[in-house]
């Protein structure tokens, strides 16, 4: 198997995890096929080798096709032992408490954010997202929190080059008034999406340097809950990234 080929296979086979977790049942062969738009043959394959490793069984009498617990066993296990989150976890929910919002663990990956941990408050209408779920830096609060760490002269040559797509419509997609606004949020010492990346919603978020290693923290919730009190829950922020922080150095 060439390299292009690996990689089509994993990717092929995250998919594939990704169309039960969708479906939330069983699919046929053919079903698989569909949702992978991918050649009947090449899923029989993918099938056939994950059921051998145990991942996957088929129903007798129907022939559809189902993962079994390995998958979360084994997730379980890794996000269990995750040696940055055993840390900060206890802190992040502390914040939660606090705050009684949704709080947001990333990192940046090139040019997007991606959401390591995703601790929900406790109010019923709340912001949700997924662990794993990719964000732009110039519409997510923590993604502004990265660019504002950048020296000035990487931060314009960086928002220079970012595709600002227009994610709502109040998403800032002129790179002068994004430069200002992240300069802005800089200043306080952390950074603010009104509606940017999901319409209503608000972020505030700073980024803290725990174990080593950069990482961006947010509040997020309903704008029109959250903007009345911001200062408060800014200064809640800014208090959890110093516990965060105060952490120590590398694990």
């Amino acid at each position: 198997m060439n390299m292009n080929e690996g990689v089509k296979t994993a990717v092929r086979t995250v998919n594939l995890f990704e169309a039960f977790a969708r479906r939330k049942g069983p699919m046929t062969l053919t079903q698989v096929a569909e949702a992978l738009s991918a050649p009947i043959s090449s899923c029989h394959g993918l099938v056939r080798t994950l059921s051998a490793m145990g991942y996957l069984y088929t129903s007798e009498q129907t022939r559809e096709i189902y993962p079994t617990k390995r998958l979360l066993e084994i997730a379980t296990v890794i996000a269990d032992h995750d040696p940055v989150l055993e840390s900060v976890v206890p802190i992040l929910e502390q914040l939660r408490d606090e705050t009684q919002e949704t709080i947001l663990l990333g990192r940046r990956q090139g040019q997007a954010i991606i959401y390591l941990d995703v601790i929900e408050g406790p109010q019923t209408v709340r912001y949700s997202a997924g662990v794993g779920e990719m964000k732009p830096m110039h519409s997510s609060a923590i993604g502004k929190a990265f660019l504002g760490r950048l020296d000035l002269g990487e931060r314009i040559a960086l928002i220079a080059r970012l595709p600002l797509d227009e994610m709502t419509e109040t998403t800032i997609t002129a790179r002068e008034a994004l430069a200002a606004d992240i300069a802005a949020g800089a200043e306080k010492g952390y950074f603010v999406t009104r509606g940017e990346n999901v319409a209503d919603v608000m972020g505030l978020a700073t980024t803290a340097d725990i174990h080593g290693d950069i990482f961006g923290v947010a509040i997020a919730a309903p704008l029109t809950r959250i903007e009345p009190h911001l200062e408060e829950q800014a200064a809640r922020l800014l208090a959890a990234r110093d516990r965060l922080e105060a952490l120590g150095g590398s694990l």
